[in-house]
């Protein structure tokens, strides 16, 4: 093997092992971006797990509560469950993305009194 060749072989070494050091870099990006997302969905299952506990907790609250509904406002709870508006002003009507509505729940579960 004569000098020209050593050096071309050098070369040719020095080109790949530049390419394996931007493909490394790539990975080394990618495993970052990775493992920040999977740190990131962690913590949101961590936050949701809390979230069903607080449901969980607020069920037997609010079957208790239906229990004790007339079979009227029953029907207009369900209703309203499903995302229809049940009070005198918008009745009827969808409710846009289910948000609440403060005159749907006072006809559901507000108190009247009897005349």
């Amino acid at each position: 093997m004569d000098k020209r060749d050593l050096y071309d072989s050098f070369g040719e070494m020095e080109q790949q092992m530049q390419q394996m050091l931007d493909k490394m870099a790539k990975l080394r990006a990618n495993m970052t971006t990775v493992l920040e997302k999977n740190a990131e969905l962690v913590i949101e299952n961590e936050h949701l797990r809390e979230h069903m506990v607080e449901i969980e907790n607020e069920l037997p609250k609010k079957a208790a509560s239906t229990t004790t509904l007339s079979k009227s406002r029953q029907n207009l709870e369900k209703l309203y469950d499903e995302g229809f508006h049940v009070c005198n002003q918008f009745y009827g009507k969808r409710r846009d993305d289910d948000e609440s509505c403060v005159f749907c729940l006072e006809v559901i579960y507000g108190e009247r009194e009897r005349a």
